[in-house]
């Protein structure tokens, strides 16, 4: 593995972190959505439960009109019959009806002004809850519209990286590519690490064996480390370490022109 080929191995690794986490910038965004819009979704549930128990009531108010209807027109019935019974026992027995029917008729009118207590109180609570529903709604959307927006985004960033990525595979050796896709694998392990200052693995930090560590710094095959298989490369030269060369090599370069010059 030559310095060029070492170096794609630790960008690659670094363009796949990027890409795992955009993906997991973007699956973070549904918690947040539901953070959101738990206001509103709480008062559409409760609206939601009111409505429908407002229309049962209104139902079972129709049926009990209905009811008192009926009980009105058979109480008239029974005191009109009343007014031509023939003898006593029929007497008693229409009177012992119509006593029924009046306090089934009272009955059904206190539930049903019961009822219409309940169903005008019921309607008073759904116009305040739609007032704080429409409120909430006007205060939710633009944040979901925003949420909305930062995903895109996300989402556009992601799929540049994926795009970035699949060029960057192709100049990279097929081998090397397979053998790094296989060290990482569906979790998005660590596939490449650098060799610390005394020799170890910056992954497990086992130590590696010089022989081995003066390979990896040439650069000229692939190697993984024994412990725990990431592929190892050398560690990037510092920038203060690359400019202190230049320096010390341009001093070495005046003092030979001095000693020149003596001469």
């Amino acid at each position: 593995m030559t310095e060029q080929r070492r170096t794609a191995l630790k960008e690659l690794q670094d363009l796949d972190t990027r890409i795992l986490q955009a993906r997991e910038r973007i699956r973070d965004f549904d918690p947040r959505f539901e953070e959101v819009e738990e206001p509103v979704l709480v008062l559409e549930s409760e609206l939601g439960t009111l409505r429908k128990r407002s229309q049962e009531m209104k139902l079972e108010e129709r049926r009990l009109e209905l009811s008192i209807d009926e009980r009105r027109d058979r109480l008239k019935k029974l005191e009109e019959r009343l007014g031509s019974v023939r003898n006593l026992r029929e007497e008693a027995a229409v009177s012992a009806e119509l006593e029924m029917v009046k306090r089934a008729l009272q009955n059904d009118e206190q539930e049903a002004f019961t009822l219409l207590d309940q169903i005008r109180k019921s309607e008073d609570r759904l116009q305040v809850l739609e007032a704080a529903y429409e409120e909430a709604q006007s205060l939710v959307e633009p944040k979901k519209e925003a949420l909305l927006t930062e995903r895109a985004d996300v989402e556009k960033e992601l799929e540049g990286l994926r795009t970035k990525r699949v060029e960057y595979t192709e100049e990279i050796d097929d081998l090397e590519l397979k053998t790094y896709d296989a060290i990482r694998g569906k979790t998005g392990r660590q596939a490449v690490a650098e060799l610390t200052e005394d020799g170890a693995c910056s992954n497990c930090y086992g130590i590696v064996p010089l022989q081995i560590q003066n390979e990896i710094r040439h650069g000229a095959s692939l190697i993984r480390c024994e412990a725990c298989g990431v592929i190892l490369s050398a560690a990037d030269p510092k920038p203060d370490e690359t400019e202190g060369g230049d320096a010390a090599a341009d001093g070495g370069a005046e003092d030979t022109d001095e000693a020149l010059v003596e001469e």
